[in-house]
């Protein structure tokens, strides 16, 4: 039997204008634009589809003064992926901007860390430098899904599926997962939100909305052993993931990169 490989999608459905002081504890002291962009990942491959995180919808987007470019629903149709008959998804971490437009995937099982929606609904959620990156209705909803039986909770590291892992890193949040995808290039990480931009793991200069800084230096290190090269670990935010990957096709320059 061959080993599992499977294609490695990024979308991006969102962008910000920000400055690099904004994106690292303590400042830059070259300081100058560096923006966010926002994206949703598509795995596929094996007789399988799945979704790691879910966006925000354009109503977020204008309450948080985000720039929205397309529903992730609509760019996944771009790949002929259908959120409305999507059966696995991965929540990253609760941030409004990775669990939002959850009702768009009725068909779903969303995976999640348990230790994710414990911080999310717990003690530290008091404090607005916690819970400012969450929104409440967000939260509430996967709540709802939870006793709709849709939420399958990890408690640390699980492979999903052959050639697909979850494996728990926290730092920026107290449950934070990243995915680990077998490709026809070896080993590849999706890191969500556990390094923002290659200069926050590359730098080990941490970004600046954080539960554990500690939690975030050792998730550099643990995503470097669990990739196939530092340049098999794929950011969150940062825009030169689609300057360095192509796009599928000339159509989508610009809307998806290819990562496999």
């Amino acid at each position: 039997m061959s080993a599992p490989c499977y294609e490695v999608y990024a979308l991006k459905y969102a962008h910000h204008a920000r400055r690099a002081s904004e994106n690292f504890i303590g400042g830059d002291p070259h300081d100058g634009p560096m923006p966010l962009d926002y994206f949703v990942w598509l795995v596929r491959g094996e007789g399988r589809e799945l979704l790691v995180d879910t966006g925000f919808s354009r109503a977020m987007a204008a309450k948080r003064g985000r720039d929205h470019l397309r529903c992730p629903a609509e760019s996944l149709r771009l790949l002929g992926a259908d959120a409305g008959t999507m059966r696995d998804v991965v929540i990253s971490h609760l941030h409004y901007d990775h669990v939002g437009n959850f009702e768009l995937f009725p068909s779903a099982t969303f995976h999640l860390q348990e230790r994710e929606m414990r911080y999310a609904t717990g003690r530290y959620m008091c404090s607005e430098c916690f819970r400012g990156a969450f929104e409440a209705e967000d939260v509430v909803g996967m709540v709802r899904r939870v006793y709709q039986g849709r939420v399958r909770f990890h408690d640390g590291d699980a492979e999903l599926f052959p050639g697909i892992s979850l494996h728990l890193i926290g730092g920026h949040t107290m449950g934070l997962q990243v995915v680990r995808v077998a490709t026809r290039r070896g080993w590849l990480v999706l890191a969500s939100d556990a390094s923002h931009f290659y200069a926050n793991m590359e730098e080990e200069r941490p970004f600046p909305i954080v539960w554990s800084v500690a939690e975030m230096l050792d998730g550099y290190r643990r995503m470097r052993s669990l990739a196939e090269s530092r340049a098999h670990i794929v950011p969150g935010h940062d825009p030169l993931v689609m300057e360095r990957y192509p796009a599928p096709c000339d159509a989508l320059r610009g809307i998806a990169a290819r990562l496999d």
